[in-house]
């Protein structure tokens, strides 16, 4: 019974962190949006990253320097170790977050793009995580799974394809729906080494290696400006505090506590969020049918989250 209890325990803090990183990422395409009126992609994104990880930094010092006291030779060495391998791992996570994270911002400086609309379709790695859980991990997907990514991309088409167009789609759509899939192997990674590294620096490294790719992209393929940088340095300032600092180190730590596909659930309701972020602050409107197609993802987003109880339940009945 106790280990029942703690086990629970343990995925509500895992739960918590999750929705809050949602909450933020959300607020946060709002930032993403109106930081595209000023500055380029590249800019933006390596700008951001790096003042994450640069946010995290002094954190991890001080944390190390309390906790080097009451180890022992032997836990040095063994942490030193650990970090190494959180080097390694953070460099190929970060590799992934800086691919995933500029198709995203590239996205908004298409026409017809909102911050509402990227981030549901962002959330698309939702139904992709599972599906490339079993590809490549051999993570077996349930049928109401299966249903659930039927019905995700239902909504999707309802959301990007205007009915006049049929069998078009809007350059935005595609590269925020590549950015998906990026961030849903950069989901599963974290899955397979945050239980083995420090959460907090594995965030920071990361960051800085998705934050030093994107300002040598930036130098080569941008001419950044001063003045450009200073309008949108609270929307950069936003994006990289919180969104990354705070928002994706809670998700790697999240992740300990929860399954890939479970955490991707929690997090893709980063989508409703940017949603009513974006009509509150900067009064995006959808129209009638991309409406819709929320409504059809959100339901999809809702019945994926009874799918694994019910395959487990269904499970358990046969095993008896």
């Amino acid at each position: 019974m106790t280990e029942t209890n703690g086990k629970t325990k343990t995925q509500f803090k895992g739960v918590i962190m999750l929705l809050l990183t949602a909450i933020i990422w959300g607020t946060s395409f709002v930032s993403q949006s109106v930081g595209s009126e000023s500055v380029e992609a590249f800019t933006f994104m390596g700008i951001r990253t790096l003042i994450g990880s640069f946010f995290l930094m002094p954190f991890i010092f001080i944390k190390d320097k309390i906790t080097a006291r009451k180890m022992t030779d032997s836990q040095l060495a063994l942490r030193k170790k650990m970090d190494l391998k959180t080097v390694k791992c953070g460099v190929l996570i970060g590799v992934l977050l800086c691919i995933a994270t500029n198709f995203q911002q590239f996205a908004f400086y298409r026409p017809g793009a909102t911050s509402g609309k990227i981030a549901f379709i962002t959330a698309m790695y939702m139904f992709f995580v599972p599906l490339f859980g079993l590809l490549f991990f051999r993570k077996r997907i349930s049928l109401l799974t299966w249903i659930c990514i039927f019905i995700g991309f239902v909504g999707l088409y309802f959301l990007c394809f205007k009915s006049n167009q049929f069998g078009k789609i809007n350059s935005g759509d595609i590269l925020a729906f590549i950015c998906s899939i990026f961030f849903s192997f950069q989901i599963l990674f974290i899955e397979k080494f945050a239980p083995e590294c420090d959460g907090i620096k594995l965030s920071c490294v990361q960051f800085f290696t998705a934050g030093l790719i994107s300002t040598i992209l930036m130098f080569i393929f941008e001419k950044p400006e001063i003045s450009g940088i200073k309008k949108a340095l609270f929307p950069i300032l936003y994006s990289g505090i919180m969104s990354c600092g705070f928002a994706y180190t809670m998700q790697v730590v999240g992740q300990k506590y929860c399954e890939a596909s479970i955490a991707s659930l929690l997090m893709c309701m980063e989508s409703v969020f940017a949603a009513i972020s974006g009509a509150l602050i900067i009064h995006e409107k959808l129209s009638v049918r991309e409406l819709t197609g929320c409504v059809i993802m959100f339901c999809a987003i809702i019945l994926s989250q009874f799918s694994e109880k019910l395959s487990a339940g269904i499970s358990e009945r046969k095993e008896r």
